[in-house]
């Protein structure tokens, strides 16, 4: 702690009486933010980040309250402030991003009107509120600024809307943002634009910023600070270089560990953490962090590790900091390419051939106008082997979602054809939301076999088998989806997917509603079904690294089409098409410095399917397109079509030309 620091907070304690008991969320935290710096608060569901941040703001809700502790803003203790003055630090001083800006904006208010009420309950008159809104459209870099005022959320793309929140948060000029996940739900691509945009509202307005975040790749890419929660206690502290380089936690080098690279070994085990964190109403003793901890002592059990400075700002509390080998030992590296047998080697049990989906149904926009079709599929083929795993990639939007539902009949192709060798299941990306909270999961996982001819005993006899097989146990089957972990209810899900003994499975963004722990514990059991089971997958998912871990091939989709696909090594080491190219380059990476690949930002968002434009699809936002090089008429003129050799297609007409290299 300096007395430099912006935001001090100080022994922070935060708990909840429920009729369960007292729920200690925020054990004596405490941390700094210093004017100007960009601080990240780290850590799974459920380690207190985000009560944290709503101390800091007294935003809590009954039953929460803080118990003690103080928290510092320019030298002012805000829990000691009345409520009136409070909400004059609120929007003014220090503003709040949050996670979902479709939920953070209110539908039914245009956009201007939402941006300049931010400034109007602070004195602001209705005339200067609406010029502000205009300027800070403008600053966020929401084109046609004076026009968008006037129009509603849902006409704003996702990363749109979160620059809409960001403009509001900025209003008054705060000293301080809190960012909680404001990056989350964004695509690659979008992100890379608001992370920039967070950047460079520190460089030139001085700006502090509290990222709250369990991506470690923004966490490497934007902050200089960070602090790791665990268990509603802070377990290390310091510099971004010391956590990265020399983490002094084996939680901070556990979580670090768990993290697929773009550029790490494929094929292996990801390093997970075992188990799930301890619910805060029923903490063990001593280190919360024991139970899955690789290298606990009988100490851990009986006392809690203080946190203790190592004398240069880097707090652990750990009673072995300071011993060497205490991060856990990750997988062996493999030999050579561990999918280039499987991949393509088994009969092929999923194939599409030029599947166009229009989503309209056949609609007509009013009844004088014959339909007009709107391919959000437009032209695709596909195949995916036995035993192999094929990686779909690309924007929200881009038809991903679309394809997937009309391999399992939820959406009619509009021409095409699907050809599937047996059985072909679904997972949701939201375990909670597919299954029904008023069946235990026998009564789900009977439903499904059901649907597939079993019941009875032998329904009861293949349910005890489907529940193990996802590594639970038969004592969970009587249970209600809600008393389950994320990572438990996705394991359920994959067991209900498995019921009807299928060939293909269809994963769409299993893990992305997942820490990176669980997530890397979800990886590797879909990894060892599919080499038991000889399935075929279908992976879709936006998180890059986690894609090129679980594939043997990858196809990358832009409005529609595929515009590159081939070996996952083939597409990630040496990506053809400048969007592959821009993907990879836009992907936060748990690297520092060097290490890191240099950033390709591609502007704009996504067009719409029902006006694509013509020529390359892409071309409205290429880097390497007319947009920036006018003389390149052939790609506004003439469709690219995909081609290329040793399975390793691209549809562009400069493939190549875009590279991916560190910084």
């Amino acid at each position: 702690m300096t007395e430099a620091a912006l935001l001090d907070v100080r022994g922070l304690h935060t708990r909840f009486d429920t009729p369960a008991g007292v729920v200690e969320a925020v054990r004596d935290v405490t941390f700094t933010v210093p004017a100007g710096g960009i601080v990240g608060l780290v850590g799974e569901s459920g380690s207190g980040k985000s009560v944290t941040a709503r101390s800091i703001l007294r935003l809590l809700r009954p039953p929460g309250r803080v118990t003690a502790g103080e928290v510092r803003f320019a030298g002012r203790d805000l829990l000691t402030l009345s409520e009136r003055a409070m909400r004059a630090v609120r929007g003014r001083d220090i503003a709040m991003v949050f996670q979902d800006p479709q939920s953070a904006l209110n539908p039914v208010q245009r956009v201007g009107e939402q941006v300049a009420e931010a400034l109007r309950v602070h004195g602001t008159g209705r005339r200067a509120a609406m010029a502000r809104a205009a300027e800070l459209f403008d600053l966020v870099g929401i084109p046609d600024a004076r026009r968008r005022l006037r129009d509603y959320p849902h006409e704003f793309s996702g990363g749109m809307r979160q620059r809409v929140v960001i403009a509001t948060a900025l209003a008054n000029n705060p000293r301080l943002l809190i960012a909680d996940e404001p990056t989350t739900a964004l695509d690659v691509t979008i992100q890379a634009q608001i992370l920039r945009l967070l950047g460079r509202l520190r460089d030139e307005l001085g700006i502090a910023v509290l990222m709250i975040t369990h991506d470690l790749g923004v966490v490497a890419e934007l902050c200089t600070e960070a602090v790791v929660m665990y268990a509603g206690r802070v377990v290390e502290r310091g510099s971004v270089a010391d956590l990265f380089t020399d983490a002094a936690h084996p939680y901070t080098a556990a979580l670090l560990r768990a993290v697929p690279r773009l550029d790490g070994e494929r094929g292996g085990r990801l390093p997970a953490i075992g188990g799930t964190p301890p619910d805060p109403a029923d903490l063990p003793s001593g280190c919360s962090f024991r139970t899955r901890c690789p290298v606990a002592v009988p100490r851990c059990a009986d006392e809690r590790p203080p946190l203790l400075d190592d004398g240069h700002g880097h707090v652990s509390a750990c009673w072995r900091t300071g011993e060497s080998g205490l991060a856990p030992a990750g997988p062996a590296p493999v030999a050579g390419d561990p999918a280039a047998g499987r991949a393509g080697a088994g009969a092929p049990l999923l194939q599409l051939h030029d599947l166009r989906v229009d989503v309209t149904g056949g609609r007509r926009p009013a009844p004088w106008r014959p339909p007009r079709p709107v391919y959000a599929v437009d032209g695709i083929s596909l195949r995916v082997a036995a035993g192999e795993t094929l990686g779909l990639v690309g924007e929200s939007g881009c038809g991903k979602s679309t394809l997937s539902r009309a391999v399992v009949g939820l959406h009619r192709p509009a021409g095409g054809r699907i050809v599937a060798d047996g059985p072909v299941q679904y997972v949701f990306q939201d375990p909670y939301a597919s299954l029904n909270p008023r069946r235990t999961i026998r009564q789900s996982l009977g439903e499904a076999l059901q649907a597939g001819g079993l019941a009875g005993t032998a329904a009861d006899t293949r349910a005890v088998e489907l529940i193990e097989t996802v590594g639970l146990s038969a004592a969970h089957l009587d249970r209600y989806p809600h008393a389950f972990s994320g990572g438990q209810r996705q394991r359920i899900g994959i067991a209900r997917a498995l019921a009807t003994n299928p060939r293909v499975l269809i994963l769409d963004e299993p893990v992305s509603a997942l820490d990176v722990s669980i997530q890397a514990q979800i990886v590797n059991l879909l990894a060892d079904l599919r080499d038991q089971l000889g399935l075929g997958y279908l992976f879709i998912a936006h998180d890059l690294a986690v894609v090129r871990h679980l594939s043997d091939r990858v196809a990358v989709m832009y409005l529609g089409r595929i515009v590159e696909t081939g070996p996952a090594d083939a597409v990630y080491g040496t990506p053809r098409h400048p969007y592959t190219a821009a993907l990879l380059a836009s992907s936060p990476e748990p690297v520092l410095g060097a290490a890191r690949r240099h950033r390709i930002v591609v502007g704009g968002d996504l067009p719409g399917p029902a006006n694509p434009p013509s020529g390359c699809r892409f071309r409205t936002r290429c880097p390497i397109g007319p947009l920036h090089r006018p003389e390149r008429t052939i790609c506004s003129e003439r469709d690219p079509t995909l081609d290329g050799t040793d399975g390793h297609q691209v549809a562009c007409h400069f493939p190549g030309e875009l590279t991916v290299g560190r910084a």
